[in-house]
């Protein structure tokens, strides 16, 4: 259940947190495209809001700036944390995927790729 901050407001909070209404896009994955130095017009693309979608958004996250701030840096713990966890659960089965020779009729390519992070200097 959605719940309208302000009458006119396109923002609500969601199970998923601060939403603009009517979407899936919560103001944190607005905020990850300005903390990444986008521009508020590029994320209006990227994301396909309209005007007064991103306008709403932007005005509520400066009106509100040290709440959404609290919160996104929750979201980010919260992502981390589920990161870090799947790295975990899934180690053992990335060094057996690692292992695996490569599929037949790949060996080229492999032997390519293999040469170039020999050159670069990785693994």
């Amino acid at each position: 259940m959605a719940e309208k901050l302000t009458d006119s407001s396109l923002i609500v909070r969601t199970e998923r947190g601060l939403s603009l209404a009517g979407t899936r896009i919560t103001l944190y994955d607005i905020m990850e495209y300005l903390e990444a130095g986008w521009p508020p017009r590029l994320i209006q693309h990227w994301l396909n809001l309209t005007e007064q979608q991103i306008a709403d958004a932007l005005a509520y996250i400066t009106a509100h700036r040290d709440t959404v701030e609290a919160e996104y840096q929750l979201v980010l713990e919260h992502a981390e944390a589920n990161r870090h966890y799947w790295e975990e659960r899934n180690r053992e089965r990335f060094e057996q995927i690692a292992k695996l020779p490569p599929k037949p009729g790949y060996e080229a390519v492999y032997a390519r790729l293999q040469a170039r992070r020999a050159a670069r200097g990785t693994q």
